[in-house]
């Protein structure tokens, strides 16, 4: 079930992806619309949905890799937020020192990788345990 959400979530991704930018931006920097994207972004992040939607697809391996990696970002983002949030705006934005980001977003970012954590943890307790 939640692979399959997974693999949903990847496919918007792919189809989607100045969407899906701009939902974060929204969440995470403050009038997003006053900074320029690299011109790569849109494909980095279809890119990224098509990895996790065939992932999701095929299962086993590729997707138990998927969740490990994604408890490894989740840790990565839990412990050390400003840390990704000054590689996120290096990586995506052409005037990286110009971006300003919610003063909530420490918060999120925490949540996210709580969230992301306990996927990880909970899809490789059932993997182990179906095997």
């Amino acid at each position: 079930m939640i692979r399959a959400f997974i693999g949903v979530l990847g496919v918007l991704t792919a189809v989607f992806p100045n969407r899906i930018i701009a939902i974060f931006e929204t969440v995470a920097i403050e009038n997003p619309d006053e900074y320029t994207r690299k011109p790569w972004t849109d494909s980095a992040i279809r890119s990224e949905g098509i990895v996790v939607t065939v992932a999701s697809l095929i299962g086993r391996q590729a997707y138990a890799w998927l969740m490990n990696l994604t408890g490894v970002f989740g840790a990565v983002v839990l412990l050390f937020p400003e840390a990704y949030r000054d590689f996120a705006t290096s990586l995506l934005y052409t005037h990286p020192d110009e971006v300003e980001w919610n003063d909530q977003f420490t918060n999120r970012i925490r949540l996210i990788g709580i969230a992301y954590i306990i996927l990880a943890v909970w899809t490789n307790t059932k993997r182990r345990a179906d095997d």
